[in-house]
């Protein structure tokens, strides 16, 4: 028995279908766009949109208004096409309009060269928009991508919460315009004040930055200030001691703490200070004397702002005054009875001294 077996006809399903008309415009339109970017389309504005000042009766072609109603979209958006491509023009790069016709082609520039030229962003032309560009060129990015930021600040927010990185460039940056932005300084200063952790924190850098001042000052000026107040040339082995505590705090990087090491610097210096003090018994005897001065005044200048000028005493008259006022009396007569004896003493030793 012959089997029968009815085989497919394969031909008509391995030869290929015909190609598309479109498919093959598409492909040609994305290679070139691939190839060219934004200069395939800045092209056919550049060719079929007249410049301003010429009319509609020396030239076929169009105004940008009436080539964005053509084309479906605003004419701000034919606009920035034309001005990438006039700005290229001037550059040399591409021929200026009056030199293209309707349909014209022309040699293009490589495509990453279009960014240079195109600000997709019409905020870009605003004064807002320009010191932007301008700023991102300096900083040697597109100014397309610092106008995208710009407009989209939920975008950065949501980035500097997120990204430690994002956070620190923004920190960066706040802290440059801060420099020349009076008005950004007084607010931060106030968002602060108004925030118990910043304001602590700010405190406990401020304190830091103190005592490397206090260090800094000795290293740099090679002098010291004495607790009560004397300013003296510091010791070399003093000086030195500061230079190597700056150095150590000089060599932190921007990311490790400094209040530890400040703190550290302070109190070795603050201690070398009084150390050298009371090794020499002249300025020893000299540091108690302003000492005593500058208390001397500080309660002269609180007793004096005591005045009964202008109330009546007996209005809040107090036992418990009178009682430490006669105390204070009391001090002040000893300590002057002190001092008569500390400044008869000589005098006494030195007849003593005449008699034998």
């Amino acid at each position: 028995m012959t089997l029968a077996i009815d085989l497919p006809e394969t031909s008509a399903q391995t030869s290929p279908a015909p190609l598309s008309d479109l498919v093959a415009r598409d492909a040609r339109e994305f290679g070139v766009y691939a190839r060219t970017g934004g200069w395939a389309f800045g092209l056919m504005v550049a060719r079929s949109v007249r410049p301003g000042g010429q009319s509609a009766d020396e030239t076929p072609k169009v105004s940008a208004k009436e080539f964005a109603e053509l084309a479906g979209c605003s004419p701000d958006r034919v606009m920035r096409y034309y001005k990438a491509w006039d700005r290229a023009a001037d550059d040399g790069l591409v021929p200026h309009f009056e030199e293209l016709a309707p349909g014209q082609e022309v040699e293009l520039p490589d495509a990453e060269v279009w960014l240079t030229y195109y600000v997709s962003r019409s905020s870009a032309t605003s004064e807002r928009g320009t010191a932007i560009a301008e700023a991102a060129e300096a900083e040697g990015i597109r100014p397309t991508k610092a106008l995208e930021v710009a407009e989209n600040p939920t975008a950065l927010r949501a980035a500097i919460l997120a990204d430690p990185s994002t956070a620190r460039a923004a920190r960066a940056a706040l802290l440059d315009r801060l420099k020349e932005d009076p008005d950004l300084q007084i607010e931060l200063a106030r968002d602060v004040v108004r925030t118990d952790d910043l304001k602590k924190a700010v405190a406990t850098e401020s304190r830091s930055a103190d005592r490397i001042g206090y260090v800094r000052q000795i290293a740099e000026s090679g002098q010291i200030k004495t607790p009560a107040g004397q300013t003296l040339d510091a010791p070399v082995e003093l000086r030195q001691e500061a230079e190597r505590h700056l150095s150590l705090l000089d060599e932190l990087n921007d990311d490790e703490d400094a209040g530890e090491w400040a703190s550290d610097a302070y109190d070795t210096m603050k201690s070398l200070v009084v150390e050298t003090v009371e090794a020499d018994p002249e300025l020893r005897v000299q540091e108690r004397r302003t000492k005593f001065y500058s208390s001397l005044q500080r309660a002269t200048k609180v007793f004096e702002e005591l005045t009964f000028d202008d109330v009546d005493t007996q209005e809040f008259y107090e036992d418990d005054m009178v009682q430490r006022l006669e105390e204070l009396q009391q001090a002040i007569g000893s300590c002057i009875t002190a001092l008569r004896g500390a400044r008869t003493a000589p005098e006494a030793g030195g007849a003593a001294q005449s008699v034998v």
